[in-house]
This record gives structure tokens, sequence and C-alpha cells, in this order.
């Protein structure tokens, strides 16, 4: 029986645009990403000996956080648009990674797309490191991972501040689902937006 011998030196890193990913492997990326950022995040709850089922638990006042996460969302959505419209598209440009997350999807898709990045996110960069660092400094980090805008200043003060808006809303209720809400709408919303402006 031959034997398997698998050689680390043989194996080769390269960076990859994304329109080299086809649709399946962009999708596992996108899957993988945020199982480990959902991984990382609950084992650092867990070494920060934070409870888990308190952190994650529903409040009772759940329509005024829903209340300061909507609001958040709409904000950073208006926000969003306005800069859109004055500053050119090179400098918002992604790369072209959420119009090949978003651009052809079925809404129910964008929908679960933006439940798992909103969970997993925020319990990584909220639920834990937002507890060891705080809101300014869980935002350059939550902006510096968001790499793909830090071609411009613009973007990436955009995702700086939506980041310690969120951190803000959590201190602000004491439950981390406003900030799961406001990420969850934003990118929904934005996702839709993509969607249906390359439909039209």
């Amino acid at each position: 029986m031959k034997k398997f011998k698998f050689k680390f030196r043989k194996v080769q890193f390269r960076k990859v645009t994304v329109d080299e990913l086809d649709d399946r492997m962009l999708l596992i990326n996108l899957y993988v990403t945020q199982a480990l950022i959902f991984i990382i995040g609950f084992i650092w709850v867990i070494f920060q000996q934070q409870n888990l089922f308190s952190l994650l638990s529903i409040p009772s006042s759940i329509t005024n956080v829903f209340l300061w996460g909507a609001g958040l969302a709409a904000v950073a959505i208006c926000v969003d648009l306005v800069l859109s419209r004055f500053v050119p598209d090179d400098i918002g440009d992604d790369g072209g990674v959420n119009e090949r997350i978003f651009g052809t999807r079925a809404i129910w898709q964008i929908a679960l797309f933006s439940l798992v990045i909103a969970f997993c996110e925020e319990l990584l960069f909220r639920g834990a490191m937002q507890h060891a660092f705080g809101p300014y400094w869980t935002s350059i980090i939550f902006a510096t991972i968001h790499v793909r805008y830090l071609k411009h200043w613009i973007p990436t003060g955009l995702v700086f501040s939506i980041s310690y808006g969120l951190g803000w809303i959590y201190i602000q209720t004491g439950s981390i689902w406003a900030p799961i809400i406001a990420h969850f709408i934003f990118d929904f919303v934005m996702g839709l937006l993509i969607r249906f402006r390359r439909e039209s």
C-alpha cells in the first residue's frame, strides 16, 4: 500500500482577486471566514469568563433595543447614500466584493448572509473585543480588518464610525442584540440596493 506524504514546502499561497473566484468559492470563502470569526469570538468570550447565555439573552426591553439598532442603521444608510452621491466611485470601490456577493442573489440569500455576518462579527467585536479594549480600539481593529476599504480614507472613516456607533449603542442598551440588529439592517438594505441597482 502506497503511503501518502504531504509536503508543506510545496504549498503555495498567492493573492487572489475576487474576479478569479467562481461563485462557489466566493460563498465558501464567506462562510469559512464567518465561521472563523464566530469561533474566535466564542473562545474569547469564554476565556474572558463572560456568561455566554447572559451575553446573548433577549432583553426584556426588546422594543427599545430594536429602536436603537434600527435608528443607527437608518443613520448609517443615509450617510452612506449621501456619500455615494458626492464621492467618486473609485474612492468607494471595494474591489467588486460586495457586488459579487450581493449582486445576483435572491432576497432570502441576502437576508441570510446579512444575519450570519451580523451575528458572527458582533459576537467577536462587541461581545469579546469591546469587552477587552473598549469601543475606540475595537473600531480601529474593525476598520483595519475590512481591508478592502483601506485604500481610501472616506470608506475607512465610514467603517470606523459605524463600528464606533455599534459599540456606543451596545453600551447604551446593555444588549449585544442592538448592534446585531443595526449591523443586520445595514448589510441587508445595502445588499438589496446593490442587487436592485444591478437589476435596473
